[in-house]
């Protein structure tokens, strides 16, 4: 069966390299720090003790991650000097092998007996020509065990920094290697429970870290970088051109919090105990302890977003008074409430932007229910002044509710152009060059009518 062949080919590859293999440096790393930014990119710095001879050699070192930037790889050991450097990603898999044998002789061992000849395709099923210029097939059910000759060359093992340098003096000598590596990312996501009378948050937040670089890093010290690092991307393919950003972490006390300082016009964010990120793995640690927040519920109505819906959320301030005033890195925040028998419910999610400390949370949860808006124009008129065009516009804005509650509803319009106000039946603010705000009281189960008149000019 297929699961035979794969089985064979790796023993067949197993049996190559045990001659194969010479001058790999296989010594452990005594040391892994990694910084890890957003979009897809780290910083890796290993420190391992090698073993040099006195003068010129080549030299092996292995185990970095797939997607290295080779570029980036900055080495120093104390009097030596690298001359060459080249980087081997061409791993042997079975795939691999079969393609590097297209056009050469391979024995192949089957059901009914071994068989050898030119293999002329890698996909299966096989397709083979004997020594008499017959032409075969082989199926995944028939093949047994695929020997190679001998192991291609360029074929490795594992991603592999291959150097030519010279060593001034023979002996151990501590190294360190640092390089840019594509294929890890990390994202911040919180968790905000809302109390019983939708005045107050549980809020938390994790980081989710997602390693796809092709190494796994044992016992790594890991920081997150905070800020907008700019990266110049030439040379990408298309899937790999995106902004690179260096999202911002939270600082944090306590056991396994992250531990914030400032570095250059950025912020680092140490986790003070070793972790371990294996490939292809996801994962997650907690940012900050859940923090208890003073909160109140929003409504809001943009006839600019939807002229019939109330928005509602959820606002705090990240201050130390709600037991934040830290920066919160953006992310996705899911909402959460408990009903009458104990169990969560979700309740809507929203995205916040990089938020610094003593700033403003507003974390939408969907549409009011049991609220509704109606917007009328009631007037609509041009006429010239002075030689200028103006135009004149009238809106009657009904909120109805039938909450047991009375409600405050924010009204925010948009308008564009050189434009005033110059009519209203509830007093409103200009918070902007295009934005005019009132506040709306609406009583339970009763209504509320705004009106006003915009003039432009």
């Amino acid at each position: 069966m297929r699961h035979s062949l794969i089985l064979m080919i790796a023993l067949s590859i197993a049996v190559i390299f045990c001659f194969s293999n010479e001058g790999l440096f296989a010594a452990e790393t005594s040391e892994t720090a990694i910084t890890i930014y957003n979009q897809n990119l780290a910083l890796v710095r290993q420190i391992r003790e090698m073993q040099f001879g006195k003068g010129r050699q080549g030299y092996s070192y292995d185990g970095v991650a797939a997607q290295i930037d080779p570029t980036s790889v900055h080495f120093k050991a104390a009097g030596v000097q690298v001359l060459e450097q080249n980087f081997e990603y061409d791993l042997v898999d079975n795939q691999t092998l079969l393609r590097k044998f297209i056009g050469h002789t391979v024995e192949i061992r089957t059901s009914e007996g071994t068989v050898s000849g030119v293999l002329l395709s890698d996909q299966h099923p096989l397709i083979l020509q004997d020594n008499d210029g017959k032409v075969q097939t082989l199926s995944s059910d028939q093949v047994h065990r695929v020997n190679f000759p001998e192991l291609p060359e360029g074929l490795v093992m594992k991603p592999t920094l291959r150097w030519d340098l010279f060593s001034e003096k023979k002996g151990n000598i501590d190294a360190e290697l640092t390089y840019l590596t594509r294929g890890i990312n990390w994202e911040a996501s919180y968790v905000a429970v809302v109390s019983e009378k939708d005045d107050a948050l549980d809020f938390s937040g994790w980081v989710q870290i997602d390693n796809n670089s092709g190494a796994t890093y044992e016992d790594a010290k890991l920081k997150l970088m905070a800020g907008d690092v700019r990266i110049i991307q030439e040379h990408m393919g298309r899937r790999e051109r995106k902004k690179f950003t260096a999202m911002a972490s939270a600082e944090m006390d306590g056991l396994g919090g992250f531990e914030e300082k400032s570095f250059f016009e950025y912020h680092l964010y140490t986790l003070p105990r070793p972790v371990t990120l294996r490939d292809r793995q996801k994962k997650q640690i907690s940012l900050f302890p859940a923090a208890y927040a003073s909160a109140k519920k929003i409504f809001t109505y943009s006839p600019s977003v939807d002229p019939k819906k109330i928005q509602v959320a959820m606002e705090f301030v990240n201050n130390k008074d709600n037991e934040l005033g830290i920066p919160l890195p953006k992310g996705k925040v899911r909402l959460m409430k408990r009903d009458s028998d104990g169990s969560l419910e979700f309740i809507g999610e929203d995205r916040i932007d990089h938020t610094p400390k003593k700033e403003k949370v507003r974390l939408k949860t969907g549409n009011a229910f049991d609220i509704v808006a109606e917007r009328i124009n009631t007037d609509s008129k041009s006429y010239k002044q002075q030689e200028r065009k103006i135009r004149e516009s009238a809106w009657d804005v009904e909120f109805r509710s039938s909450k047991t509650e009375k409600a405050e509803i924010i009204v925010q319009e948009k308008f564009y152009g050189n434009w005033k106000i110059i009519e209203e039946n509830l007093n409103g603010i200009k918070k902007d060059a295009s934005t005019y705000e009132w506040v709306v009281q609406v009583p339970a189960d009763g209504k509320t009518k705004l009106t006003y008149r915009v003039k432009y000019r």
